[in-house]
């Protein structure tokens, strides 16, 4: 556990210092050695498990009576459950293969008022039938579990997938090391929904400044001191995002054919440039190398004084690449579909979403039927199309 948040937290201090078995993994709050009687009137010990409610480095009021438990369902002397806090089966993943196997509930009239209160609570309904049997058996060990240097790439822990209870899954990004090319209006919002991802790297590379028209196709809100800098945009980016994500590397120069070689160590590269001769290059070179790369394609013009356009997302596997000639532009000319310099944020973050859904798809995140390698969006008509699709 964060020595950081045990000690600003009184409540879980409290537990450590009374001797609970207590750490903190994937935004839960683990209590070990919980003794507890089962049906055949046997004493056995269990794992408490609550979702973690955090303000910071430290914890708040807990937002959830519910608990969960890793065991057979607690029962009274006589070998018959505690009703008290009988509430259903439960099948939680929640980290280091710990599976949960039944929910509680036992609520205060006003709630839980820490922790501390929470788990002491439900430690006790649980082991009183085991103490009255062995006076000796406790909770109370005074064993501490080991400190282990965190290997989450987040600076703060992800209390929101222990929320949605999607720990499990989100798994499958753990070890990825993604590559963004270009940080113009959709790859810095692609940046922006990856660094919340727990994949252990990304790779950020452009060669331009971070100047004032980029404030207003990029997410977030510089001040105008920031502007003045005319920082590198790789660089003004990392300083952004590196208050979540620990292992952002910044490359402030274009992918060329001399420094392509960079991209060989990836498991994935979005692609979001408006050179297509650059374009060409990296994509002949990561089908080469067998990177699974997407490529996201903005066009907008104006008509009759409106904008209409389309968004593309094409996607380049080694299931599928014949369709990459016909679906992304090629050379570097103005009268290219997706040529225009017209960028509205909300279509540079949806492009970004687009992409980023795809990615994730790949890496067994979403379930993914038509496993499509091109997509469009058009935005008159609000359809969005699917091609290219695989078995």
């Amino acid at each position: 556990m964060s020595q950081q948040l045990l000690n600003l937290s009184p409540d879980l201090k409290r537990l450590r210092d009374e001797g609970y078995e207590i750490e903190v993994s994937g935004g839960y709050l683990i209590a070990h050695h919980i003794p507890y009687v089962n049906s055949k009137g046997e004493i056995k010990f269990g794992i408490l498990v609550s979702e973690l409610n955090l303000s910071g480095n430290r914890t708040v009021k807990p937002n959830n009576h519910v608990i969960h438990f890793v065991g057979e369902h607690p029962c009274n002397k006589d070998g018959s459950i505690i009703t008290a806090i009988q509430h259903s089966a439960s099948n939680l993943s929640v980290s280091n293969g710990i599976v949960t196997n039944f929910s509680f509930s036992n609520k205060p009239i006003t709630g839980y008022e820490d922790y501390h209160h929470k788990i002491s609570r439900y430690a006790d309904i649980i082991s009183a039938p085991a103490k009255s049997i062995n006076d000796s058996v406790t909770e109370k060990t005074f064993r501490a579990i080991p400190d282990v240097s965190s290997d989450s790439p987040f600076n703060y822990i992800d209390t929101n997938s222990s929320r949605a209870k999607i720990n499990q899954i989100n798994e499958r990004f753990e070890g990825q090391k993604i590559a963004i090319i270009g940080l113009g209006g959709t790859g810095s919002y692609i940046l922006d929904l990856v660094a919340k991802t727990p994949v252990k790297e990304i790779h950020i590379f452009d060669g331009d400044e971070f100047l004032q028209h980029n404030a207003f196709r990029s997410p977030g809100a510089p001040s105008l001191e920031v502007l003045d800098l005319q920082m590198k945009k790789v660089n003004y980016f990392k300083e952004v995002y590196s208050k979540i994500h620990k292992h952002i590397f910044v490359y402030p120069e274009y992918v060329t054919e001399q420094n392509i070689g960079l991209l060989k160590q990836m498991n994935y590269v979005f692609i979001c440039i408006d050179r297509n001769s650059a374009r060409e290059i990296i994509i002949d070179k990561l089908l080469q190398m067998d990177i699974p790369f997407i490529d996201v394609g903005l066009g907008v013009n104006s008509v009759d004084d409106k904008l209409m356009g389309t968004l593309r997302v094409t996607t380049g596997t080694s299931l599928k690449q014949d369709h990459l000639k016909s679906r992304i532009p090629s050379g570097d000319n103005d009268d290219n579909e997706y040529s225009t310099n017209i960028q509205i944020a909300d279509l540079n973050s949806l492009n970004s979403v687009l992409a980023v859904i795809k990615w994730k798809k790949l890496s067994g995140f979403y379930h993914d039927f038509e496993k499509e390698h091109h997509s469009t969006y058009s935005i008159n008509v609000s359809q969005l199309l699917n091609d290219d699709l695989t078995a």
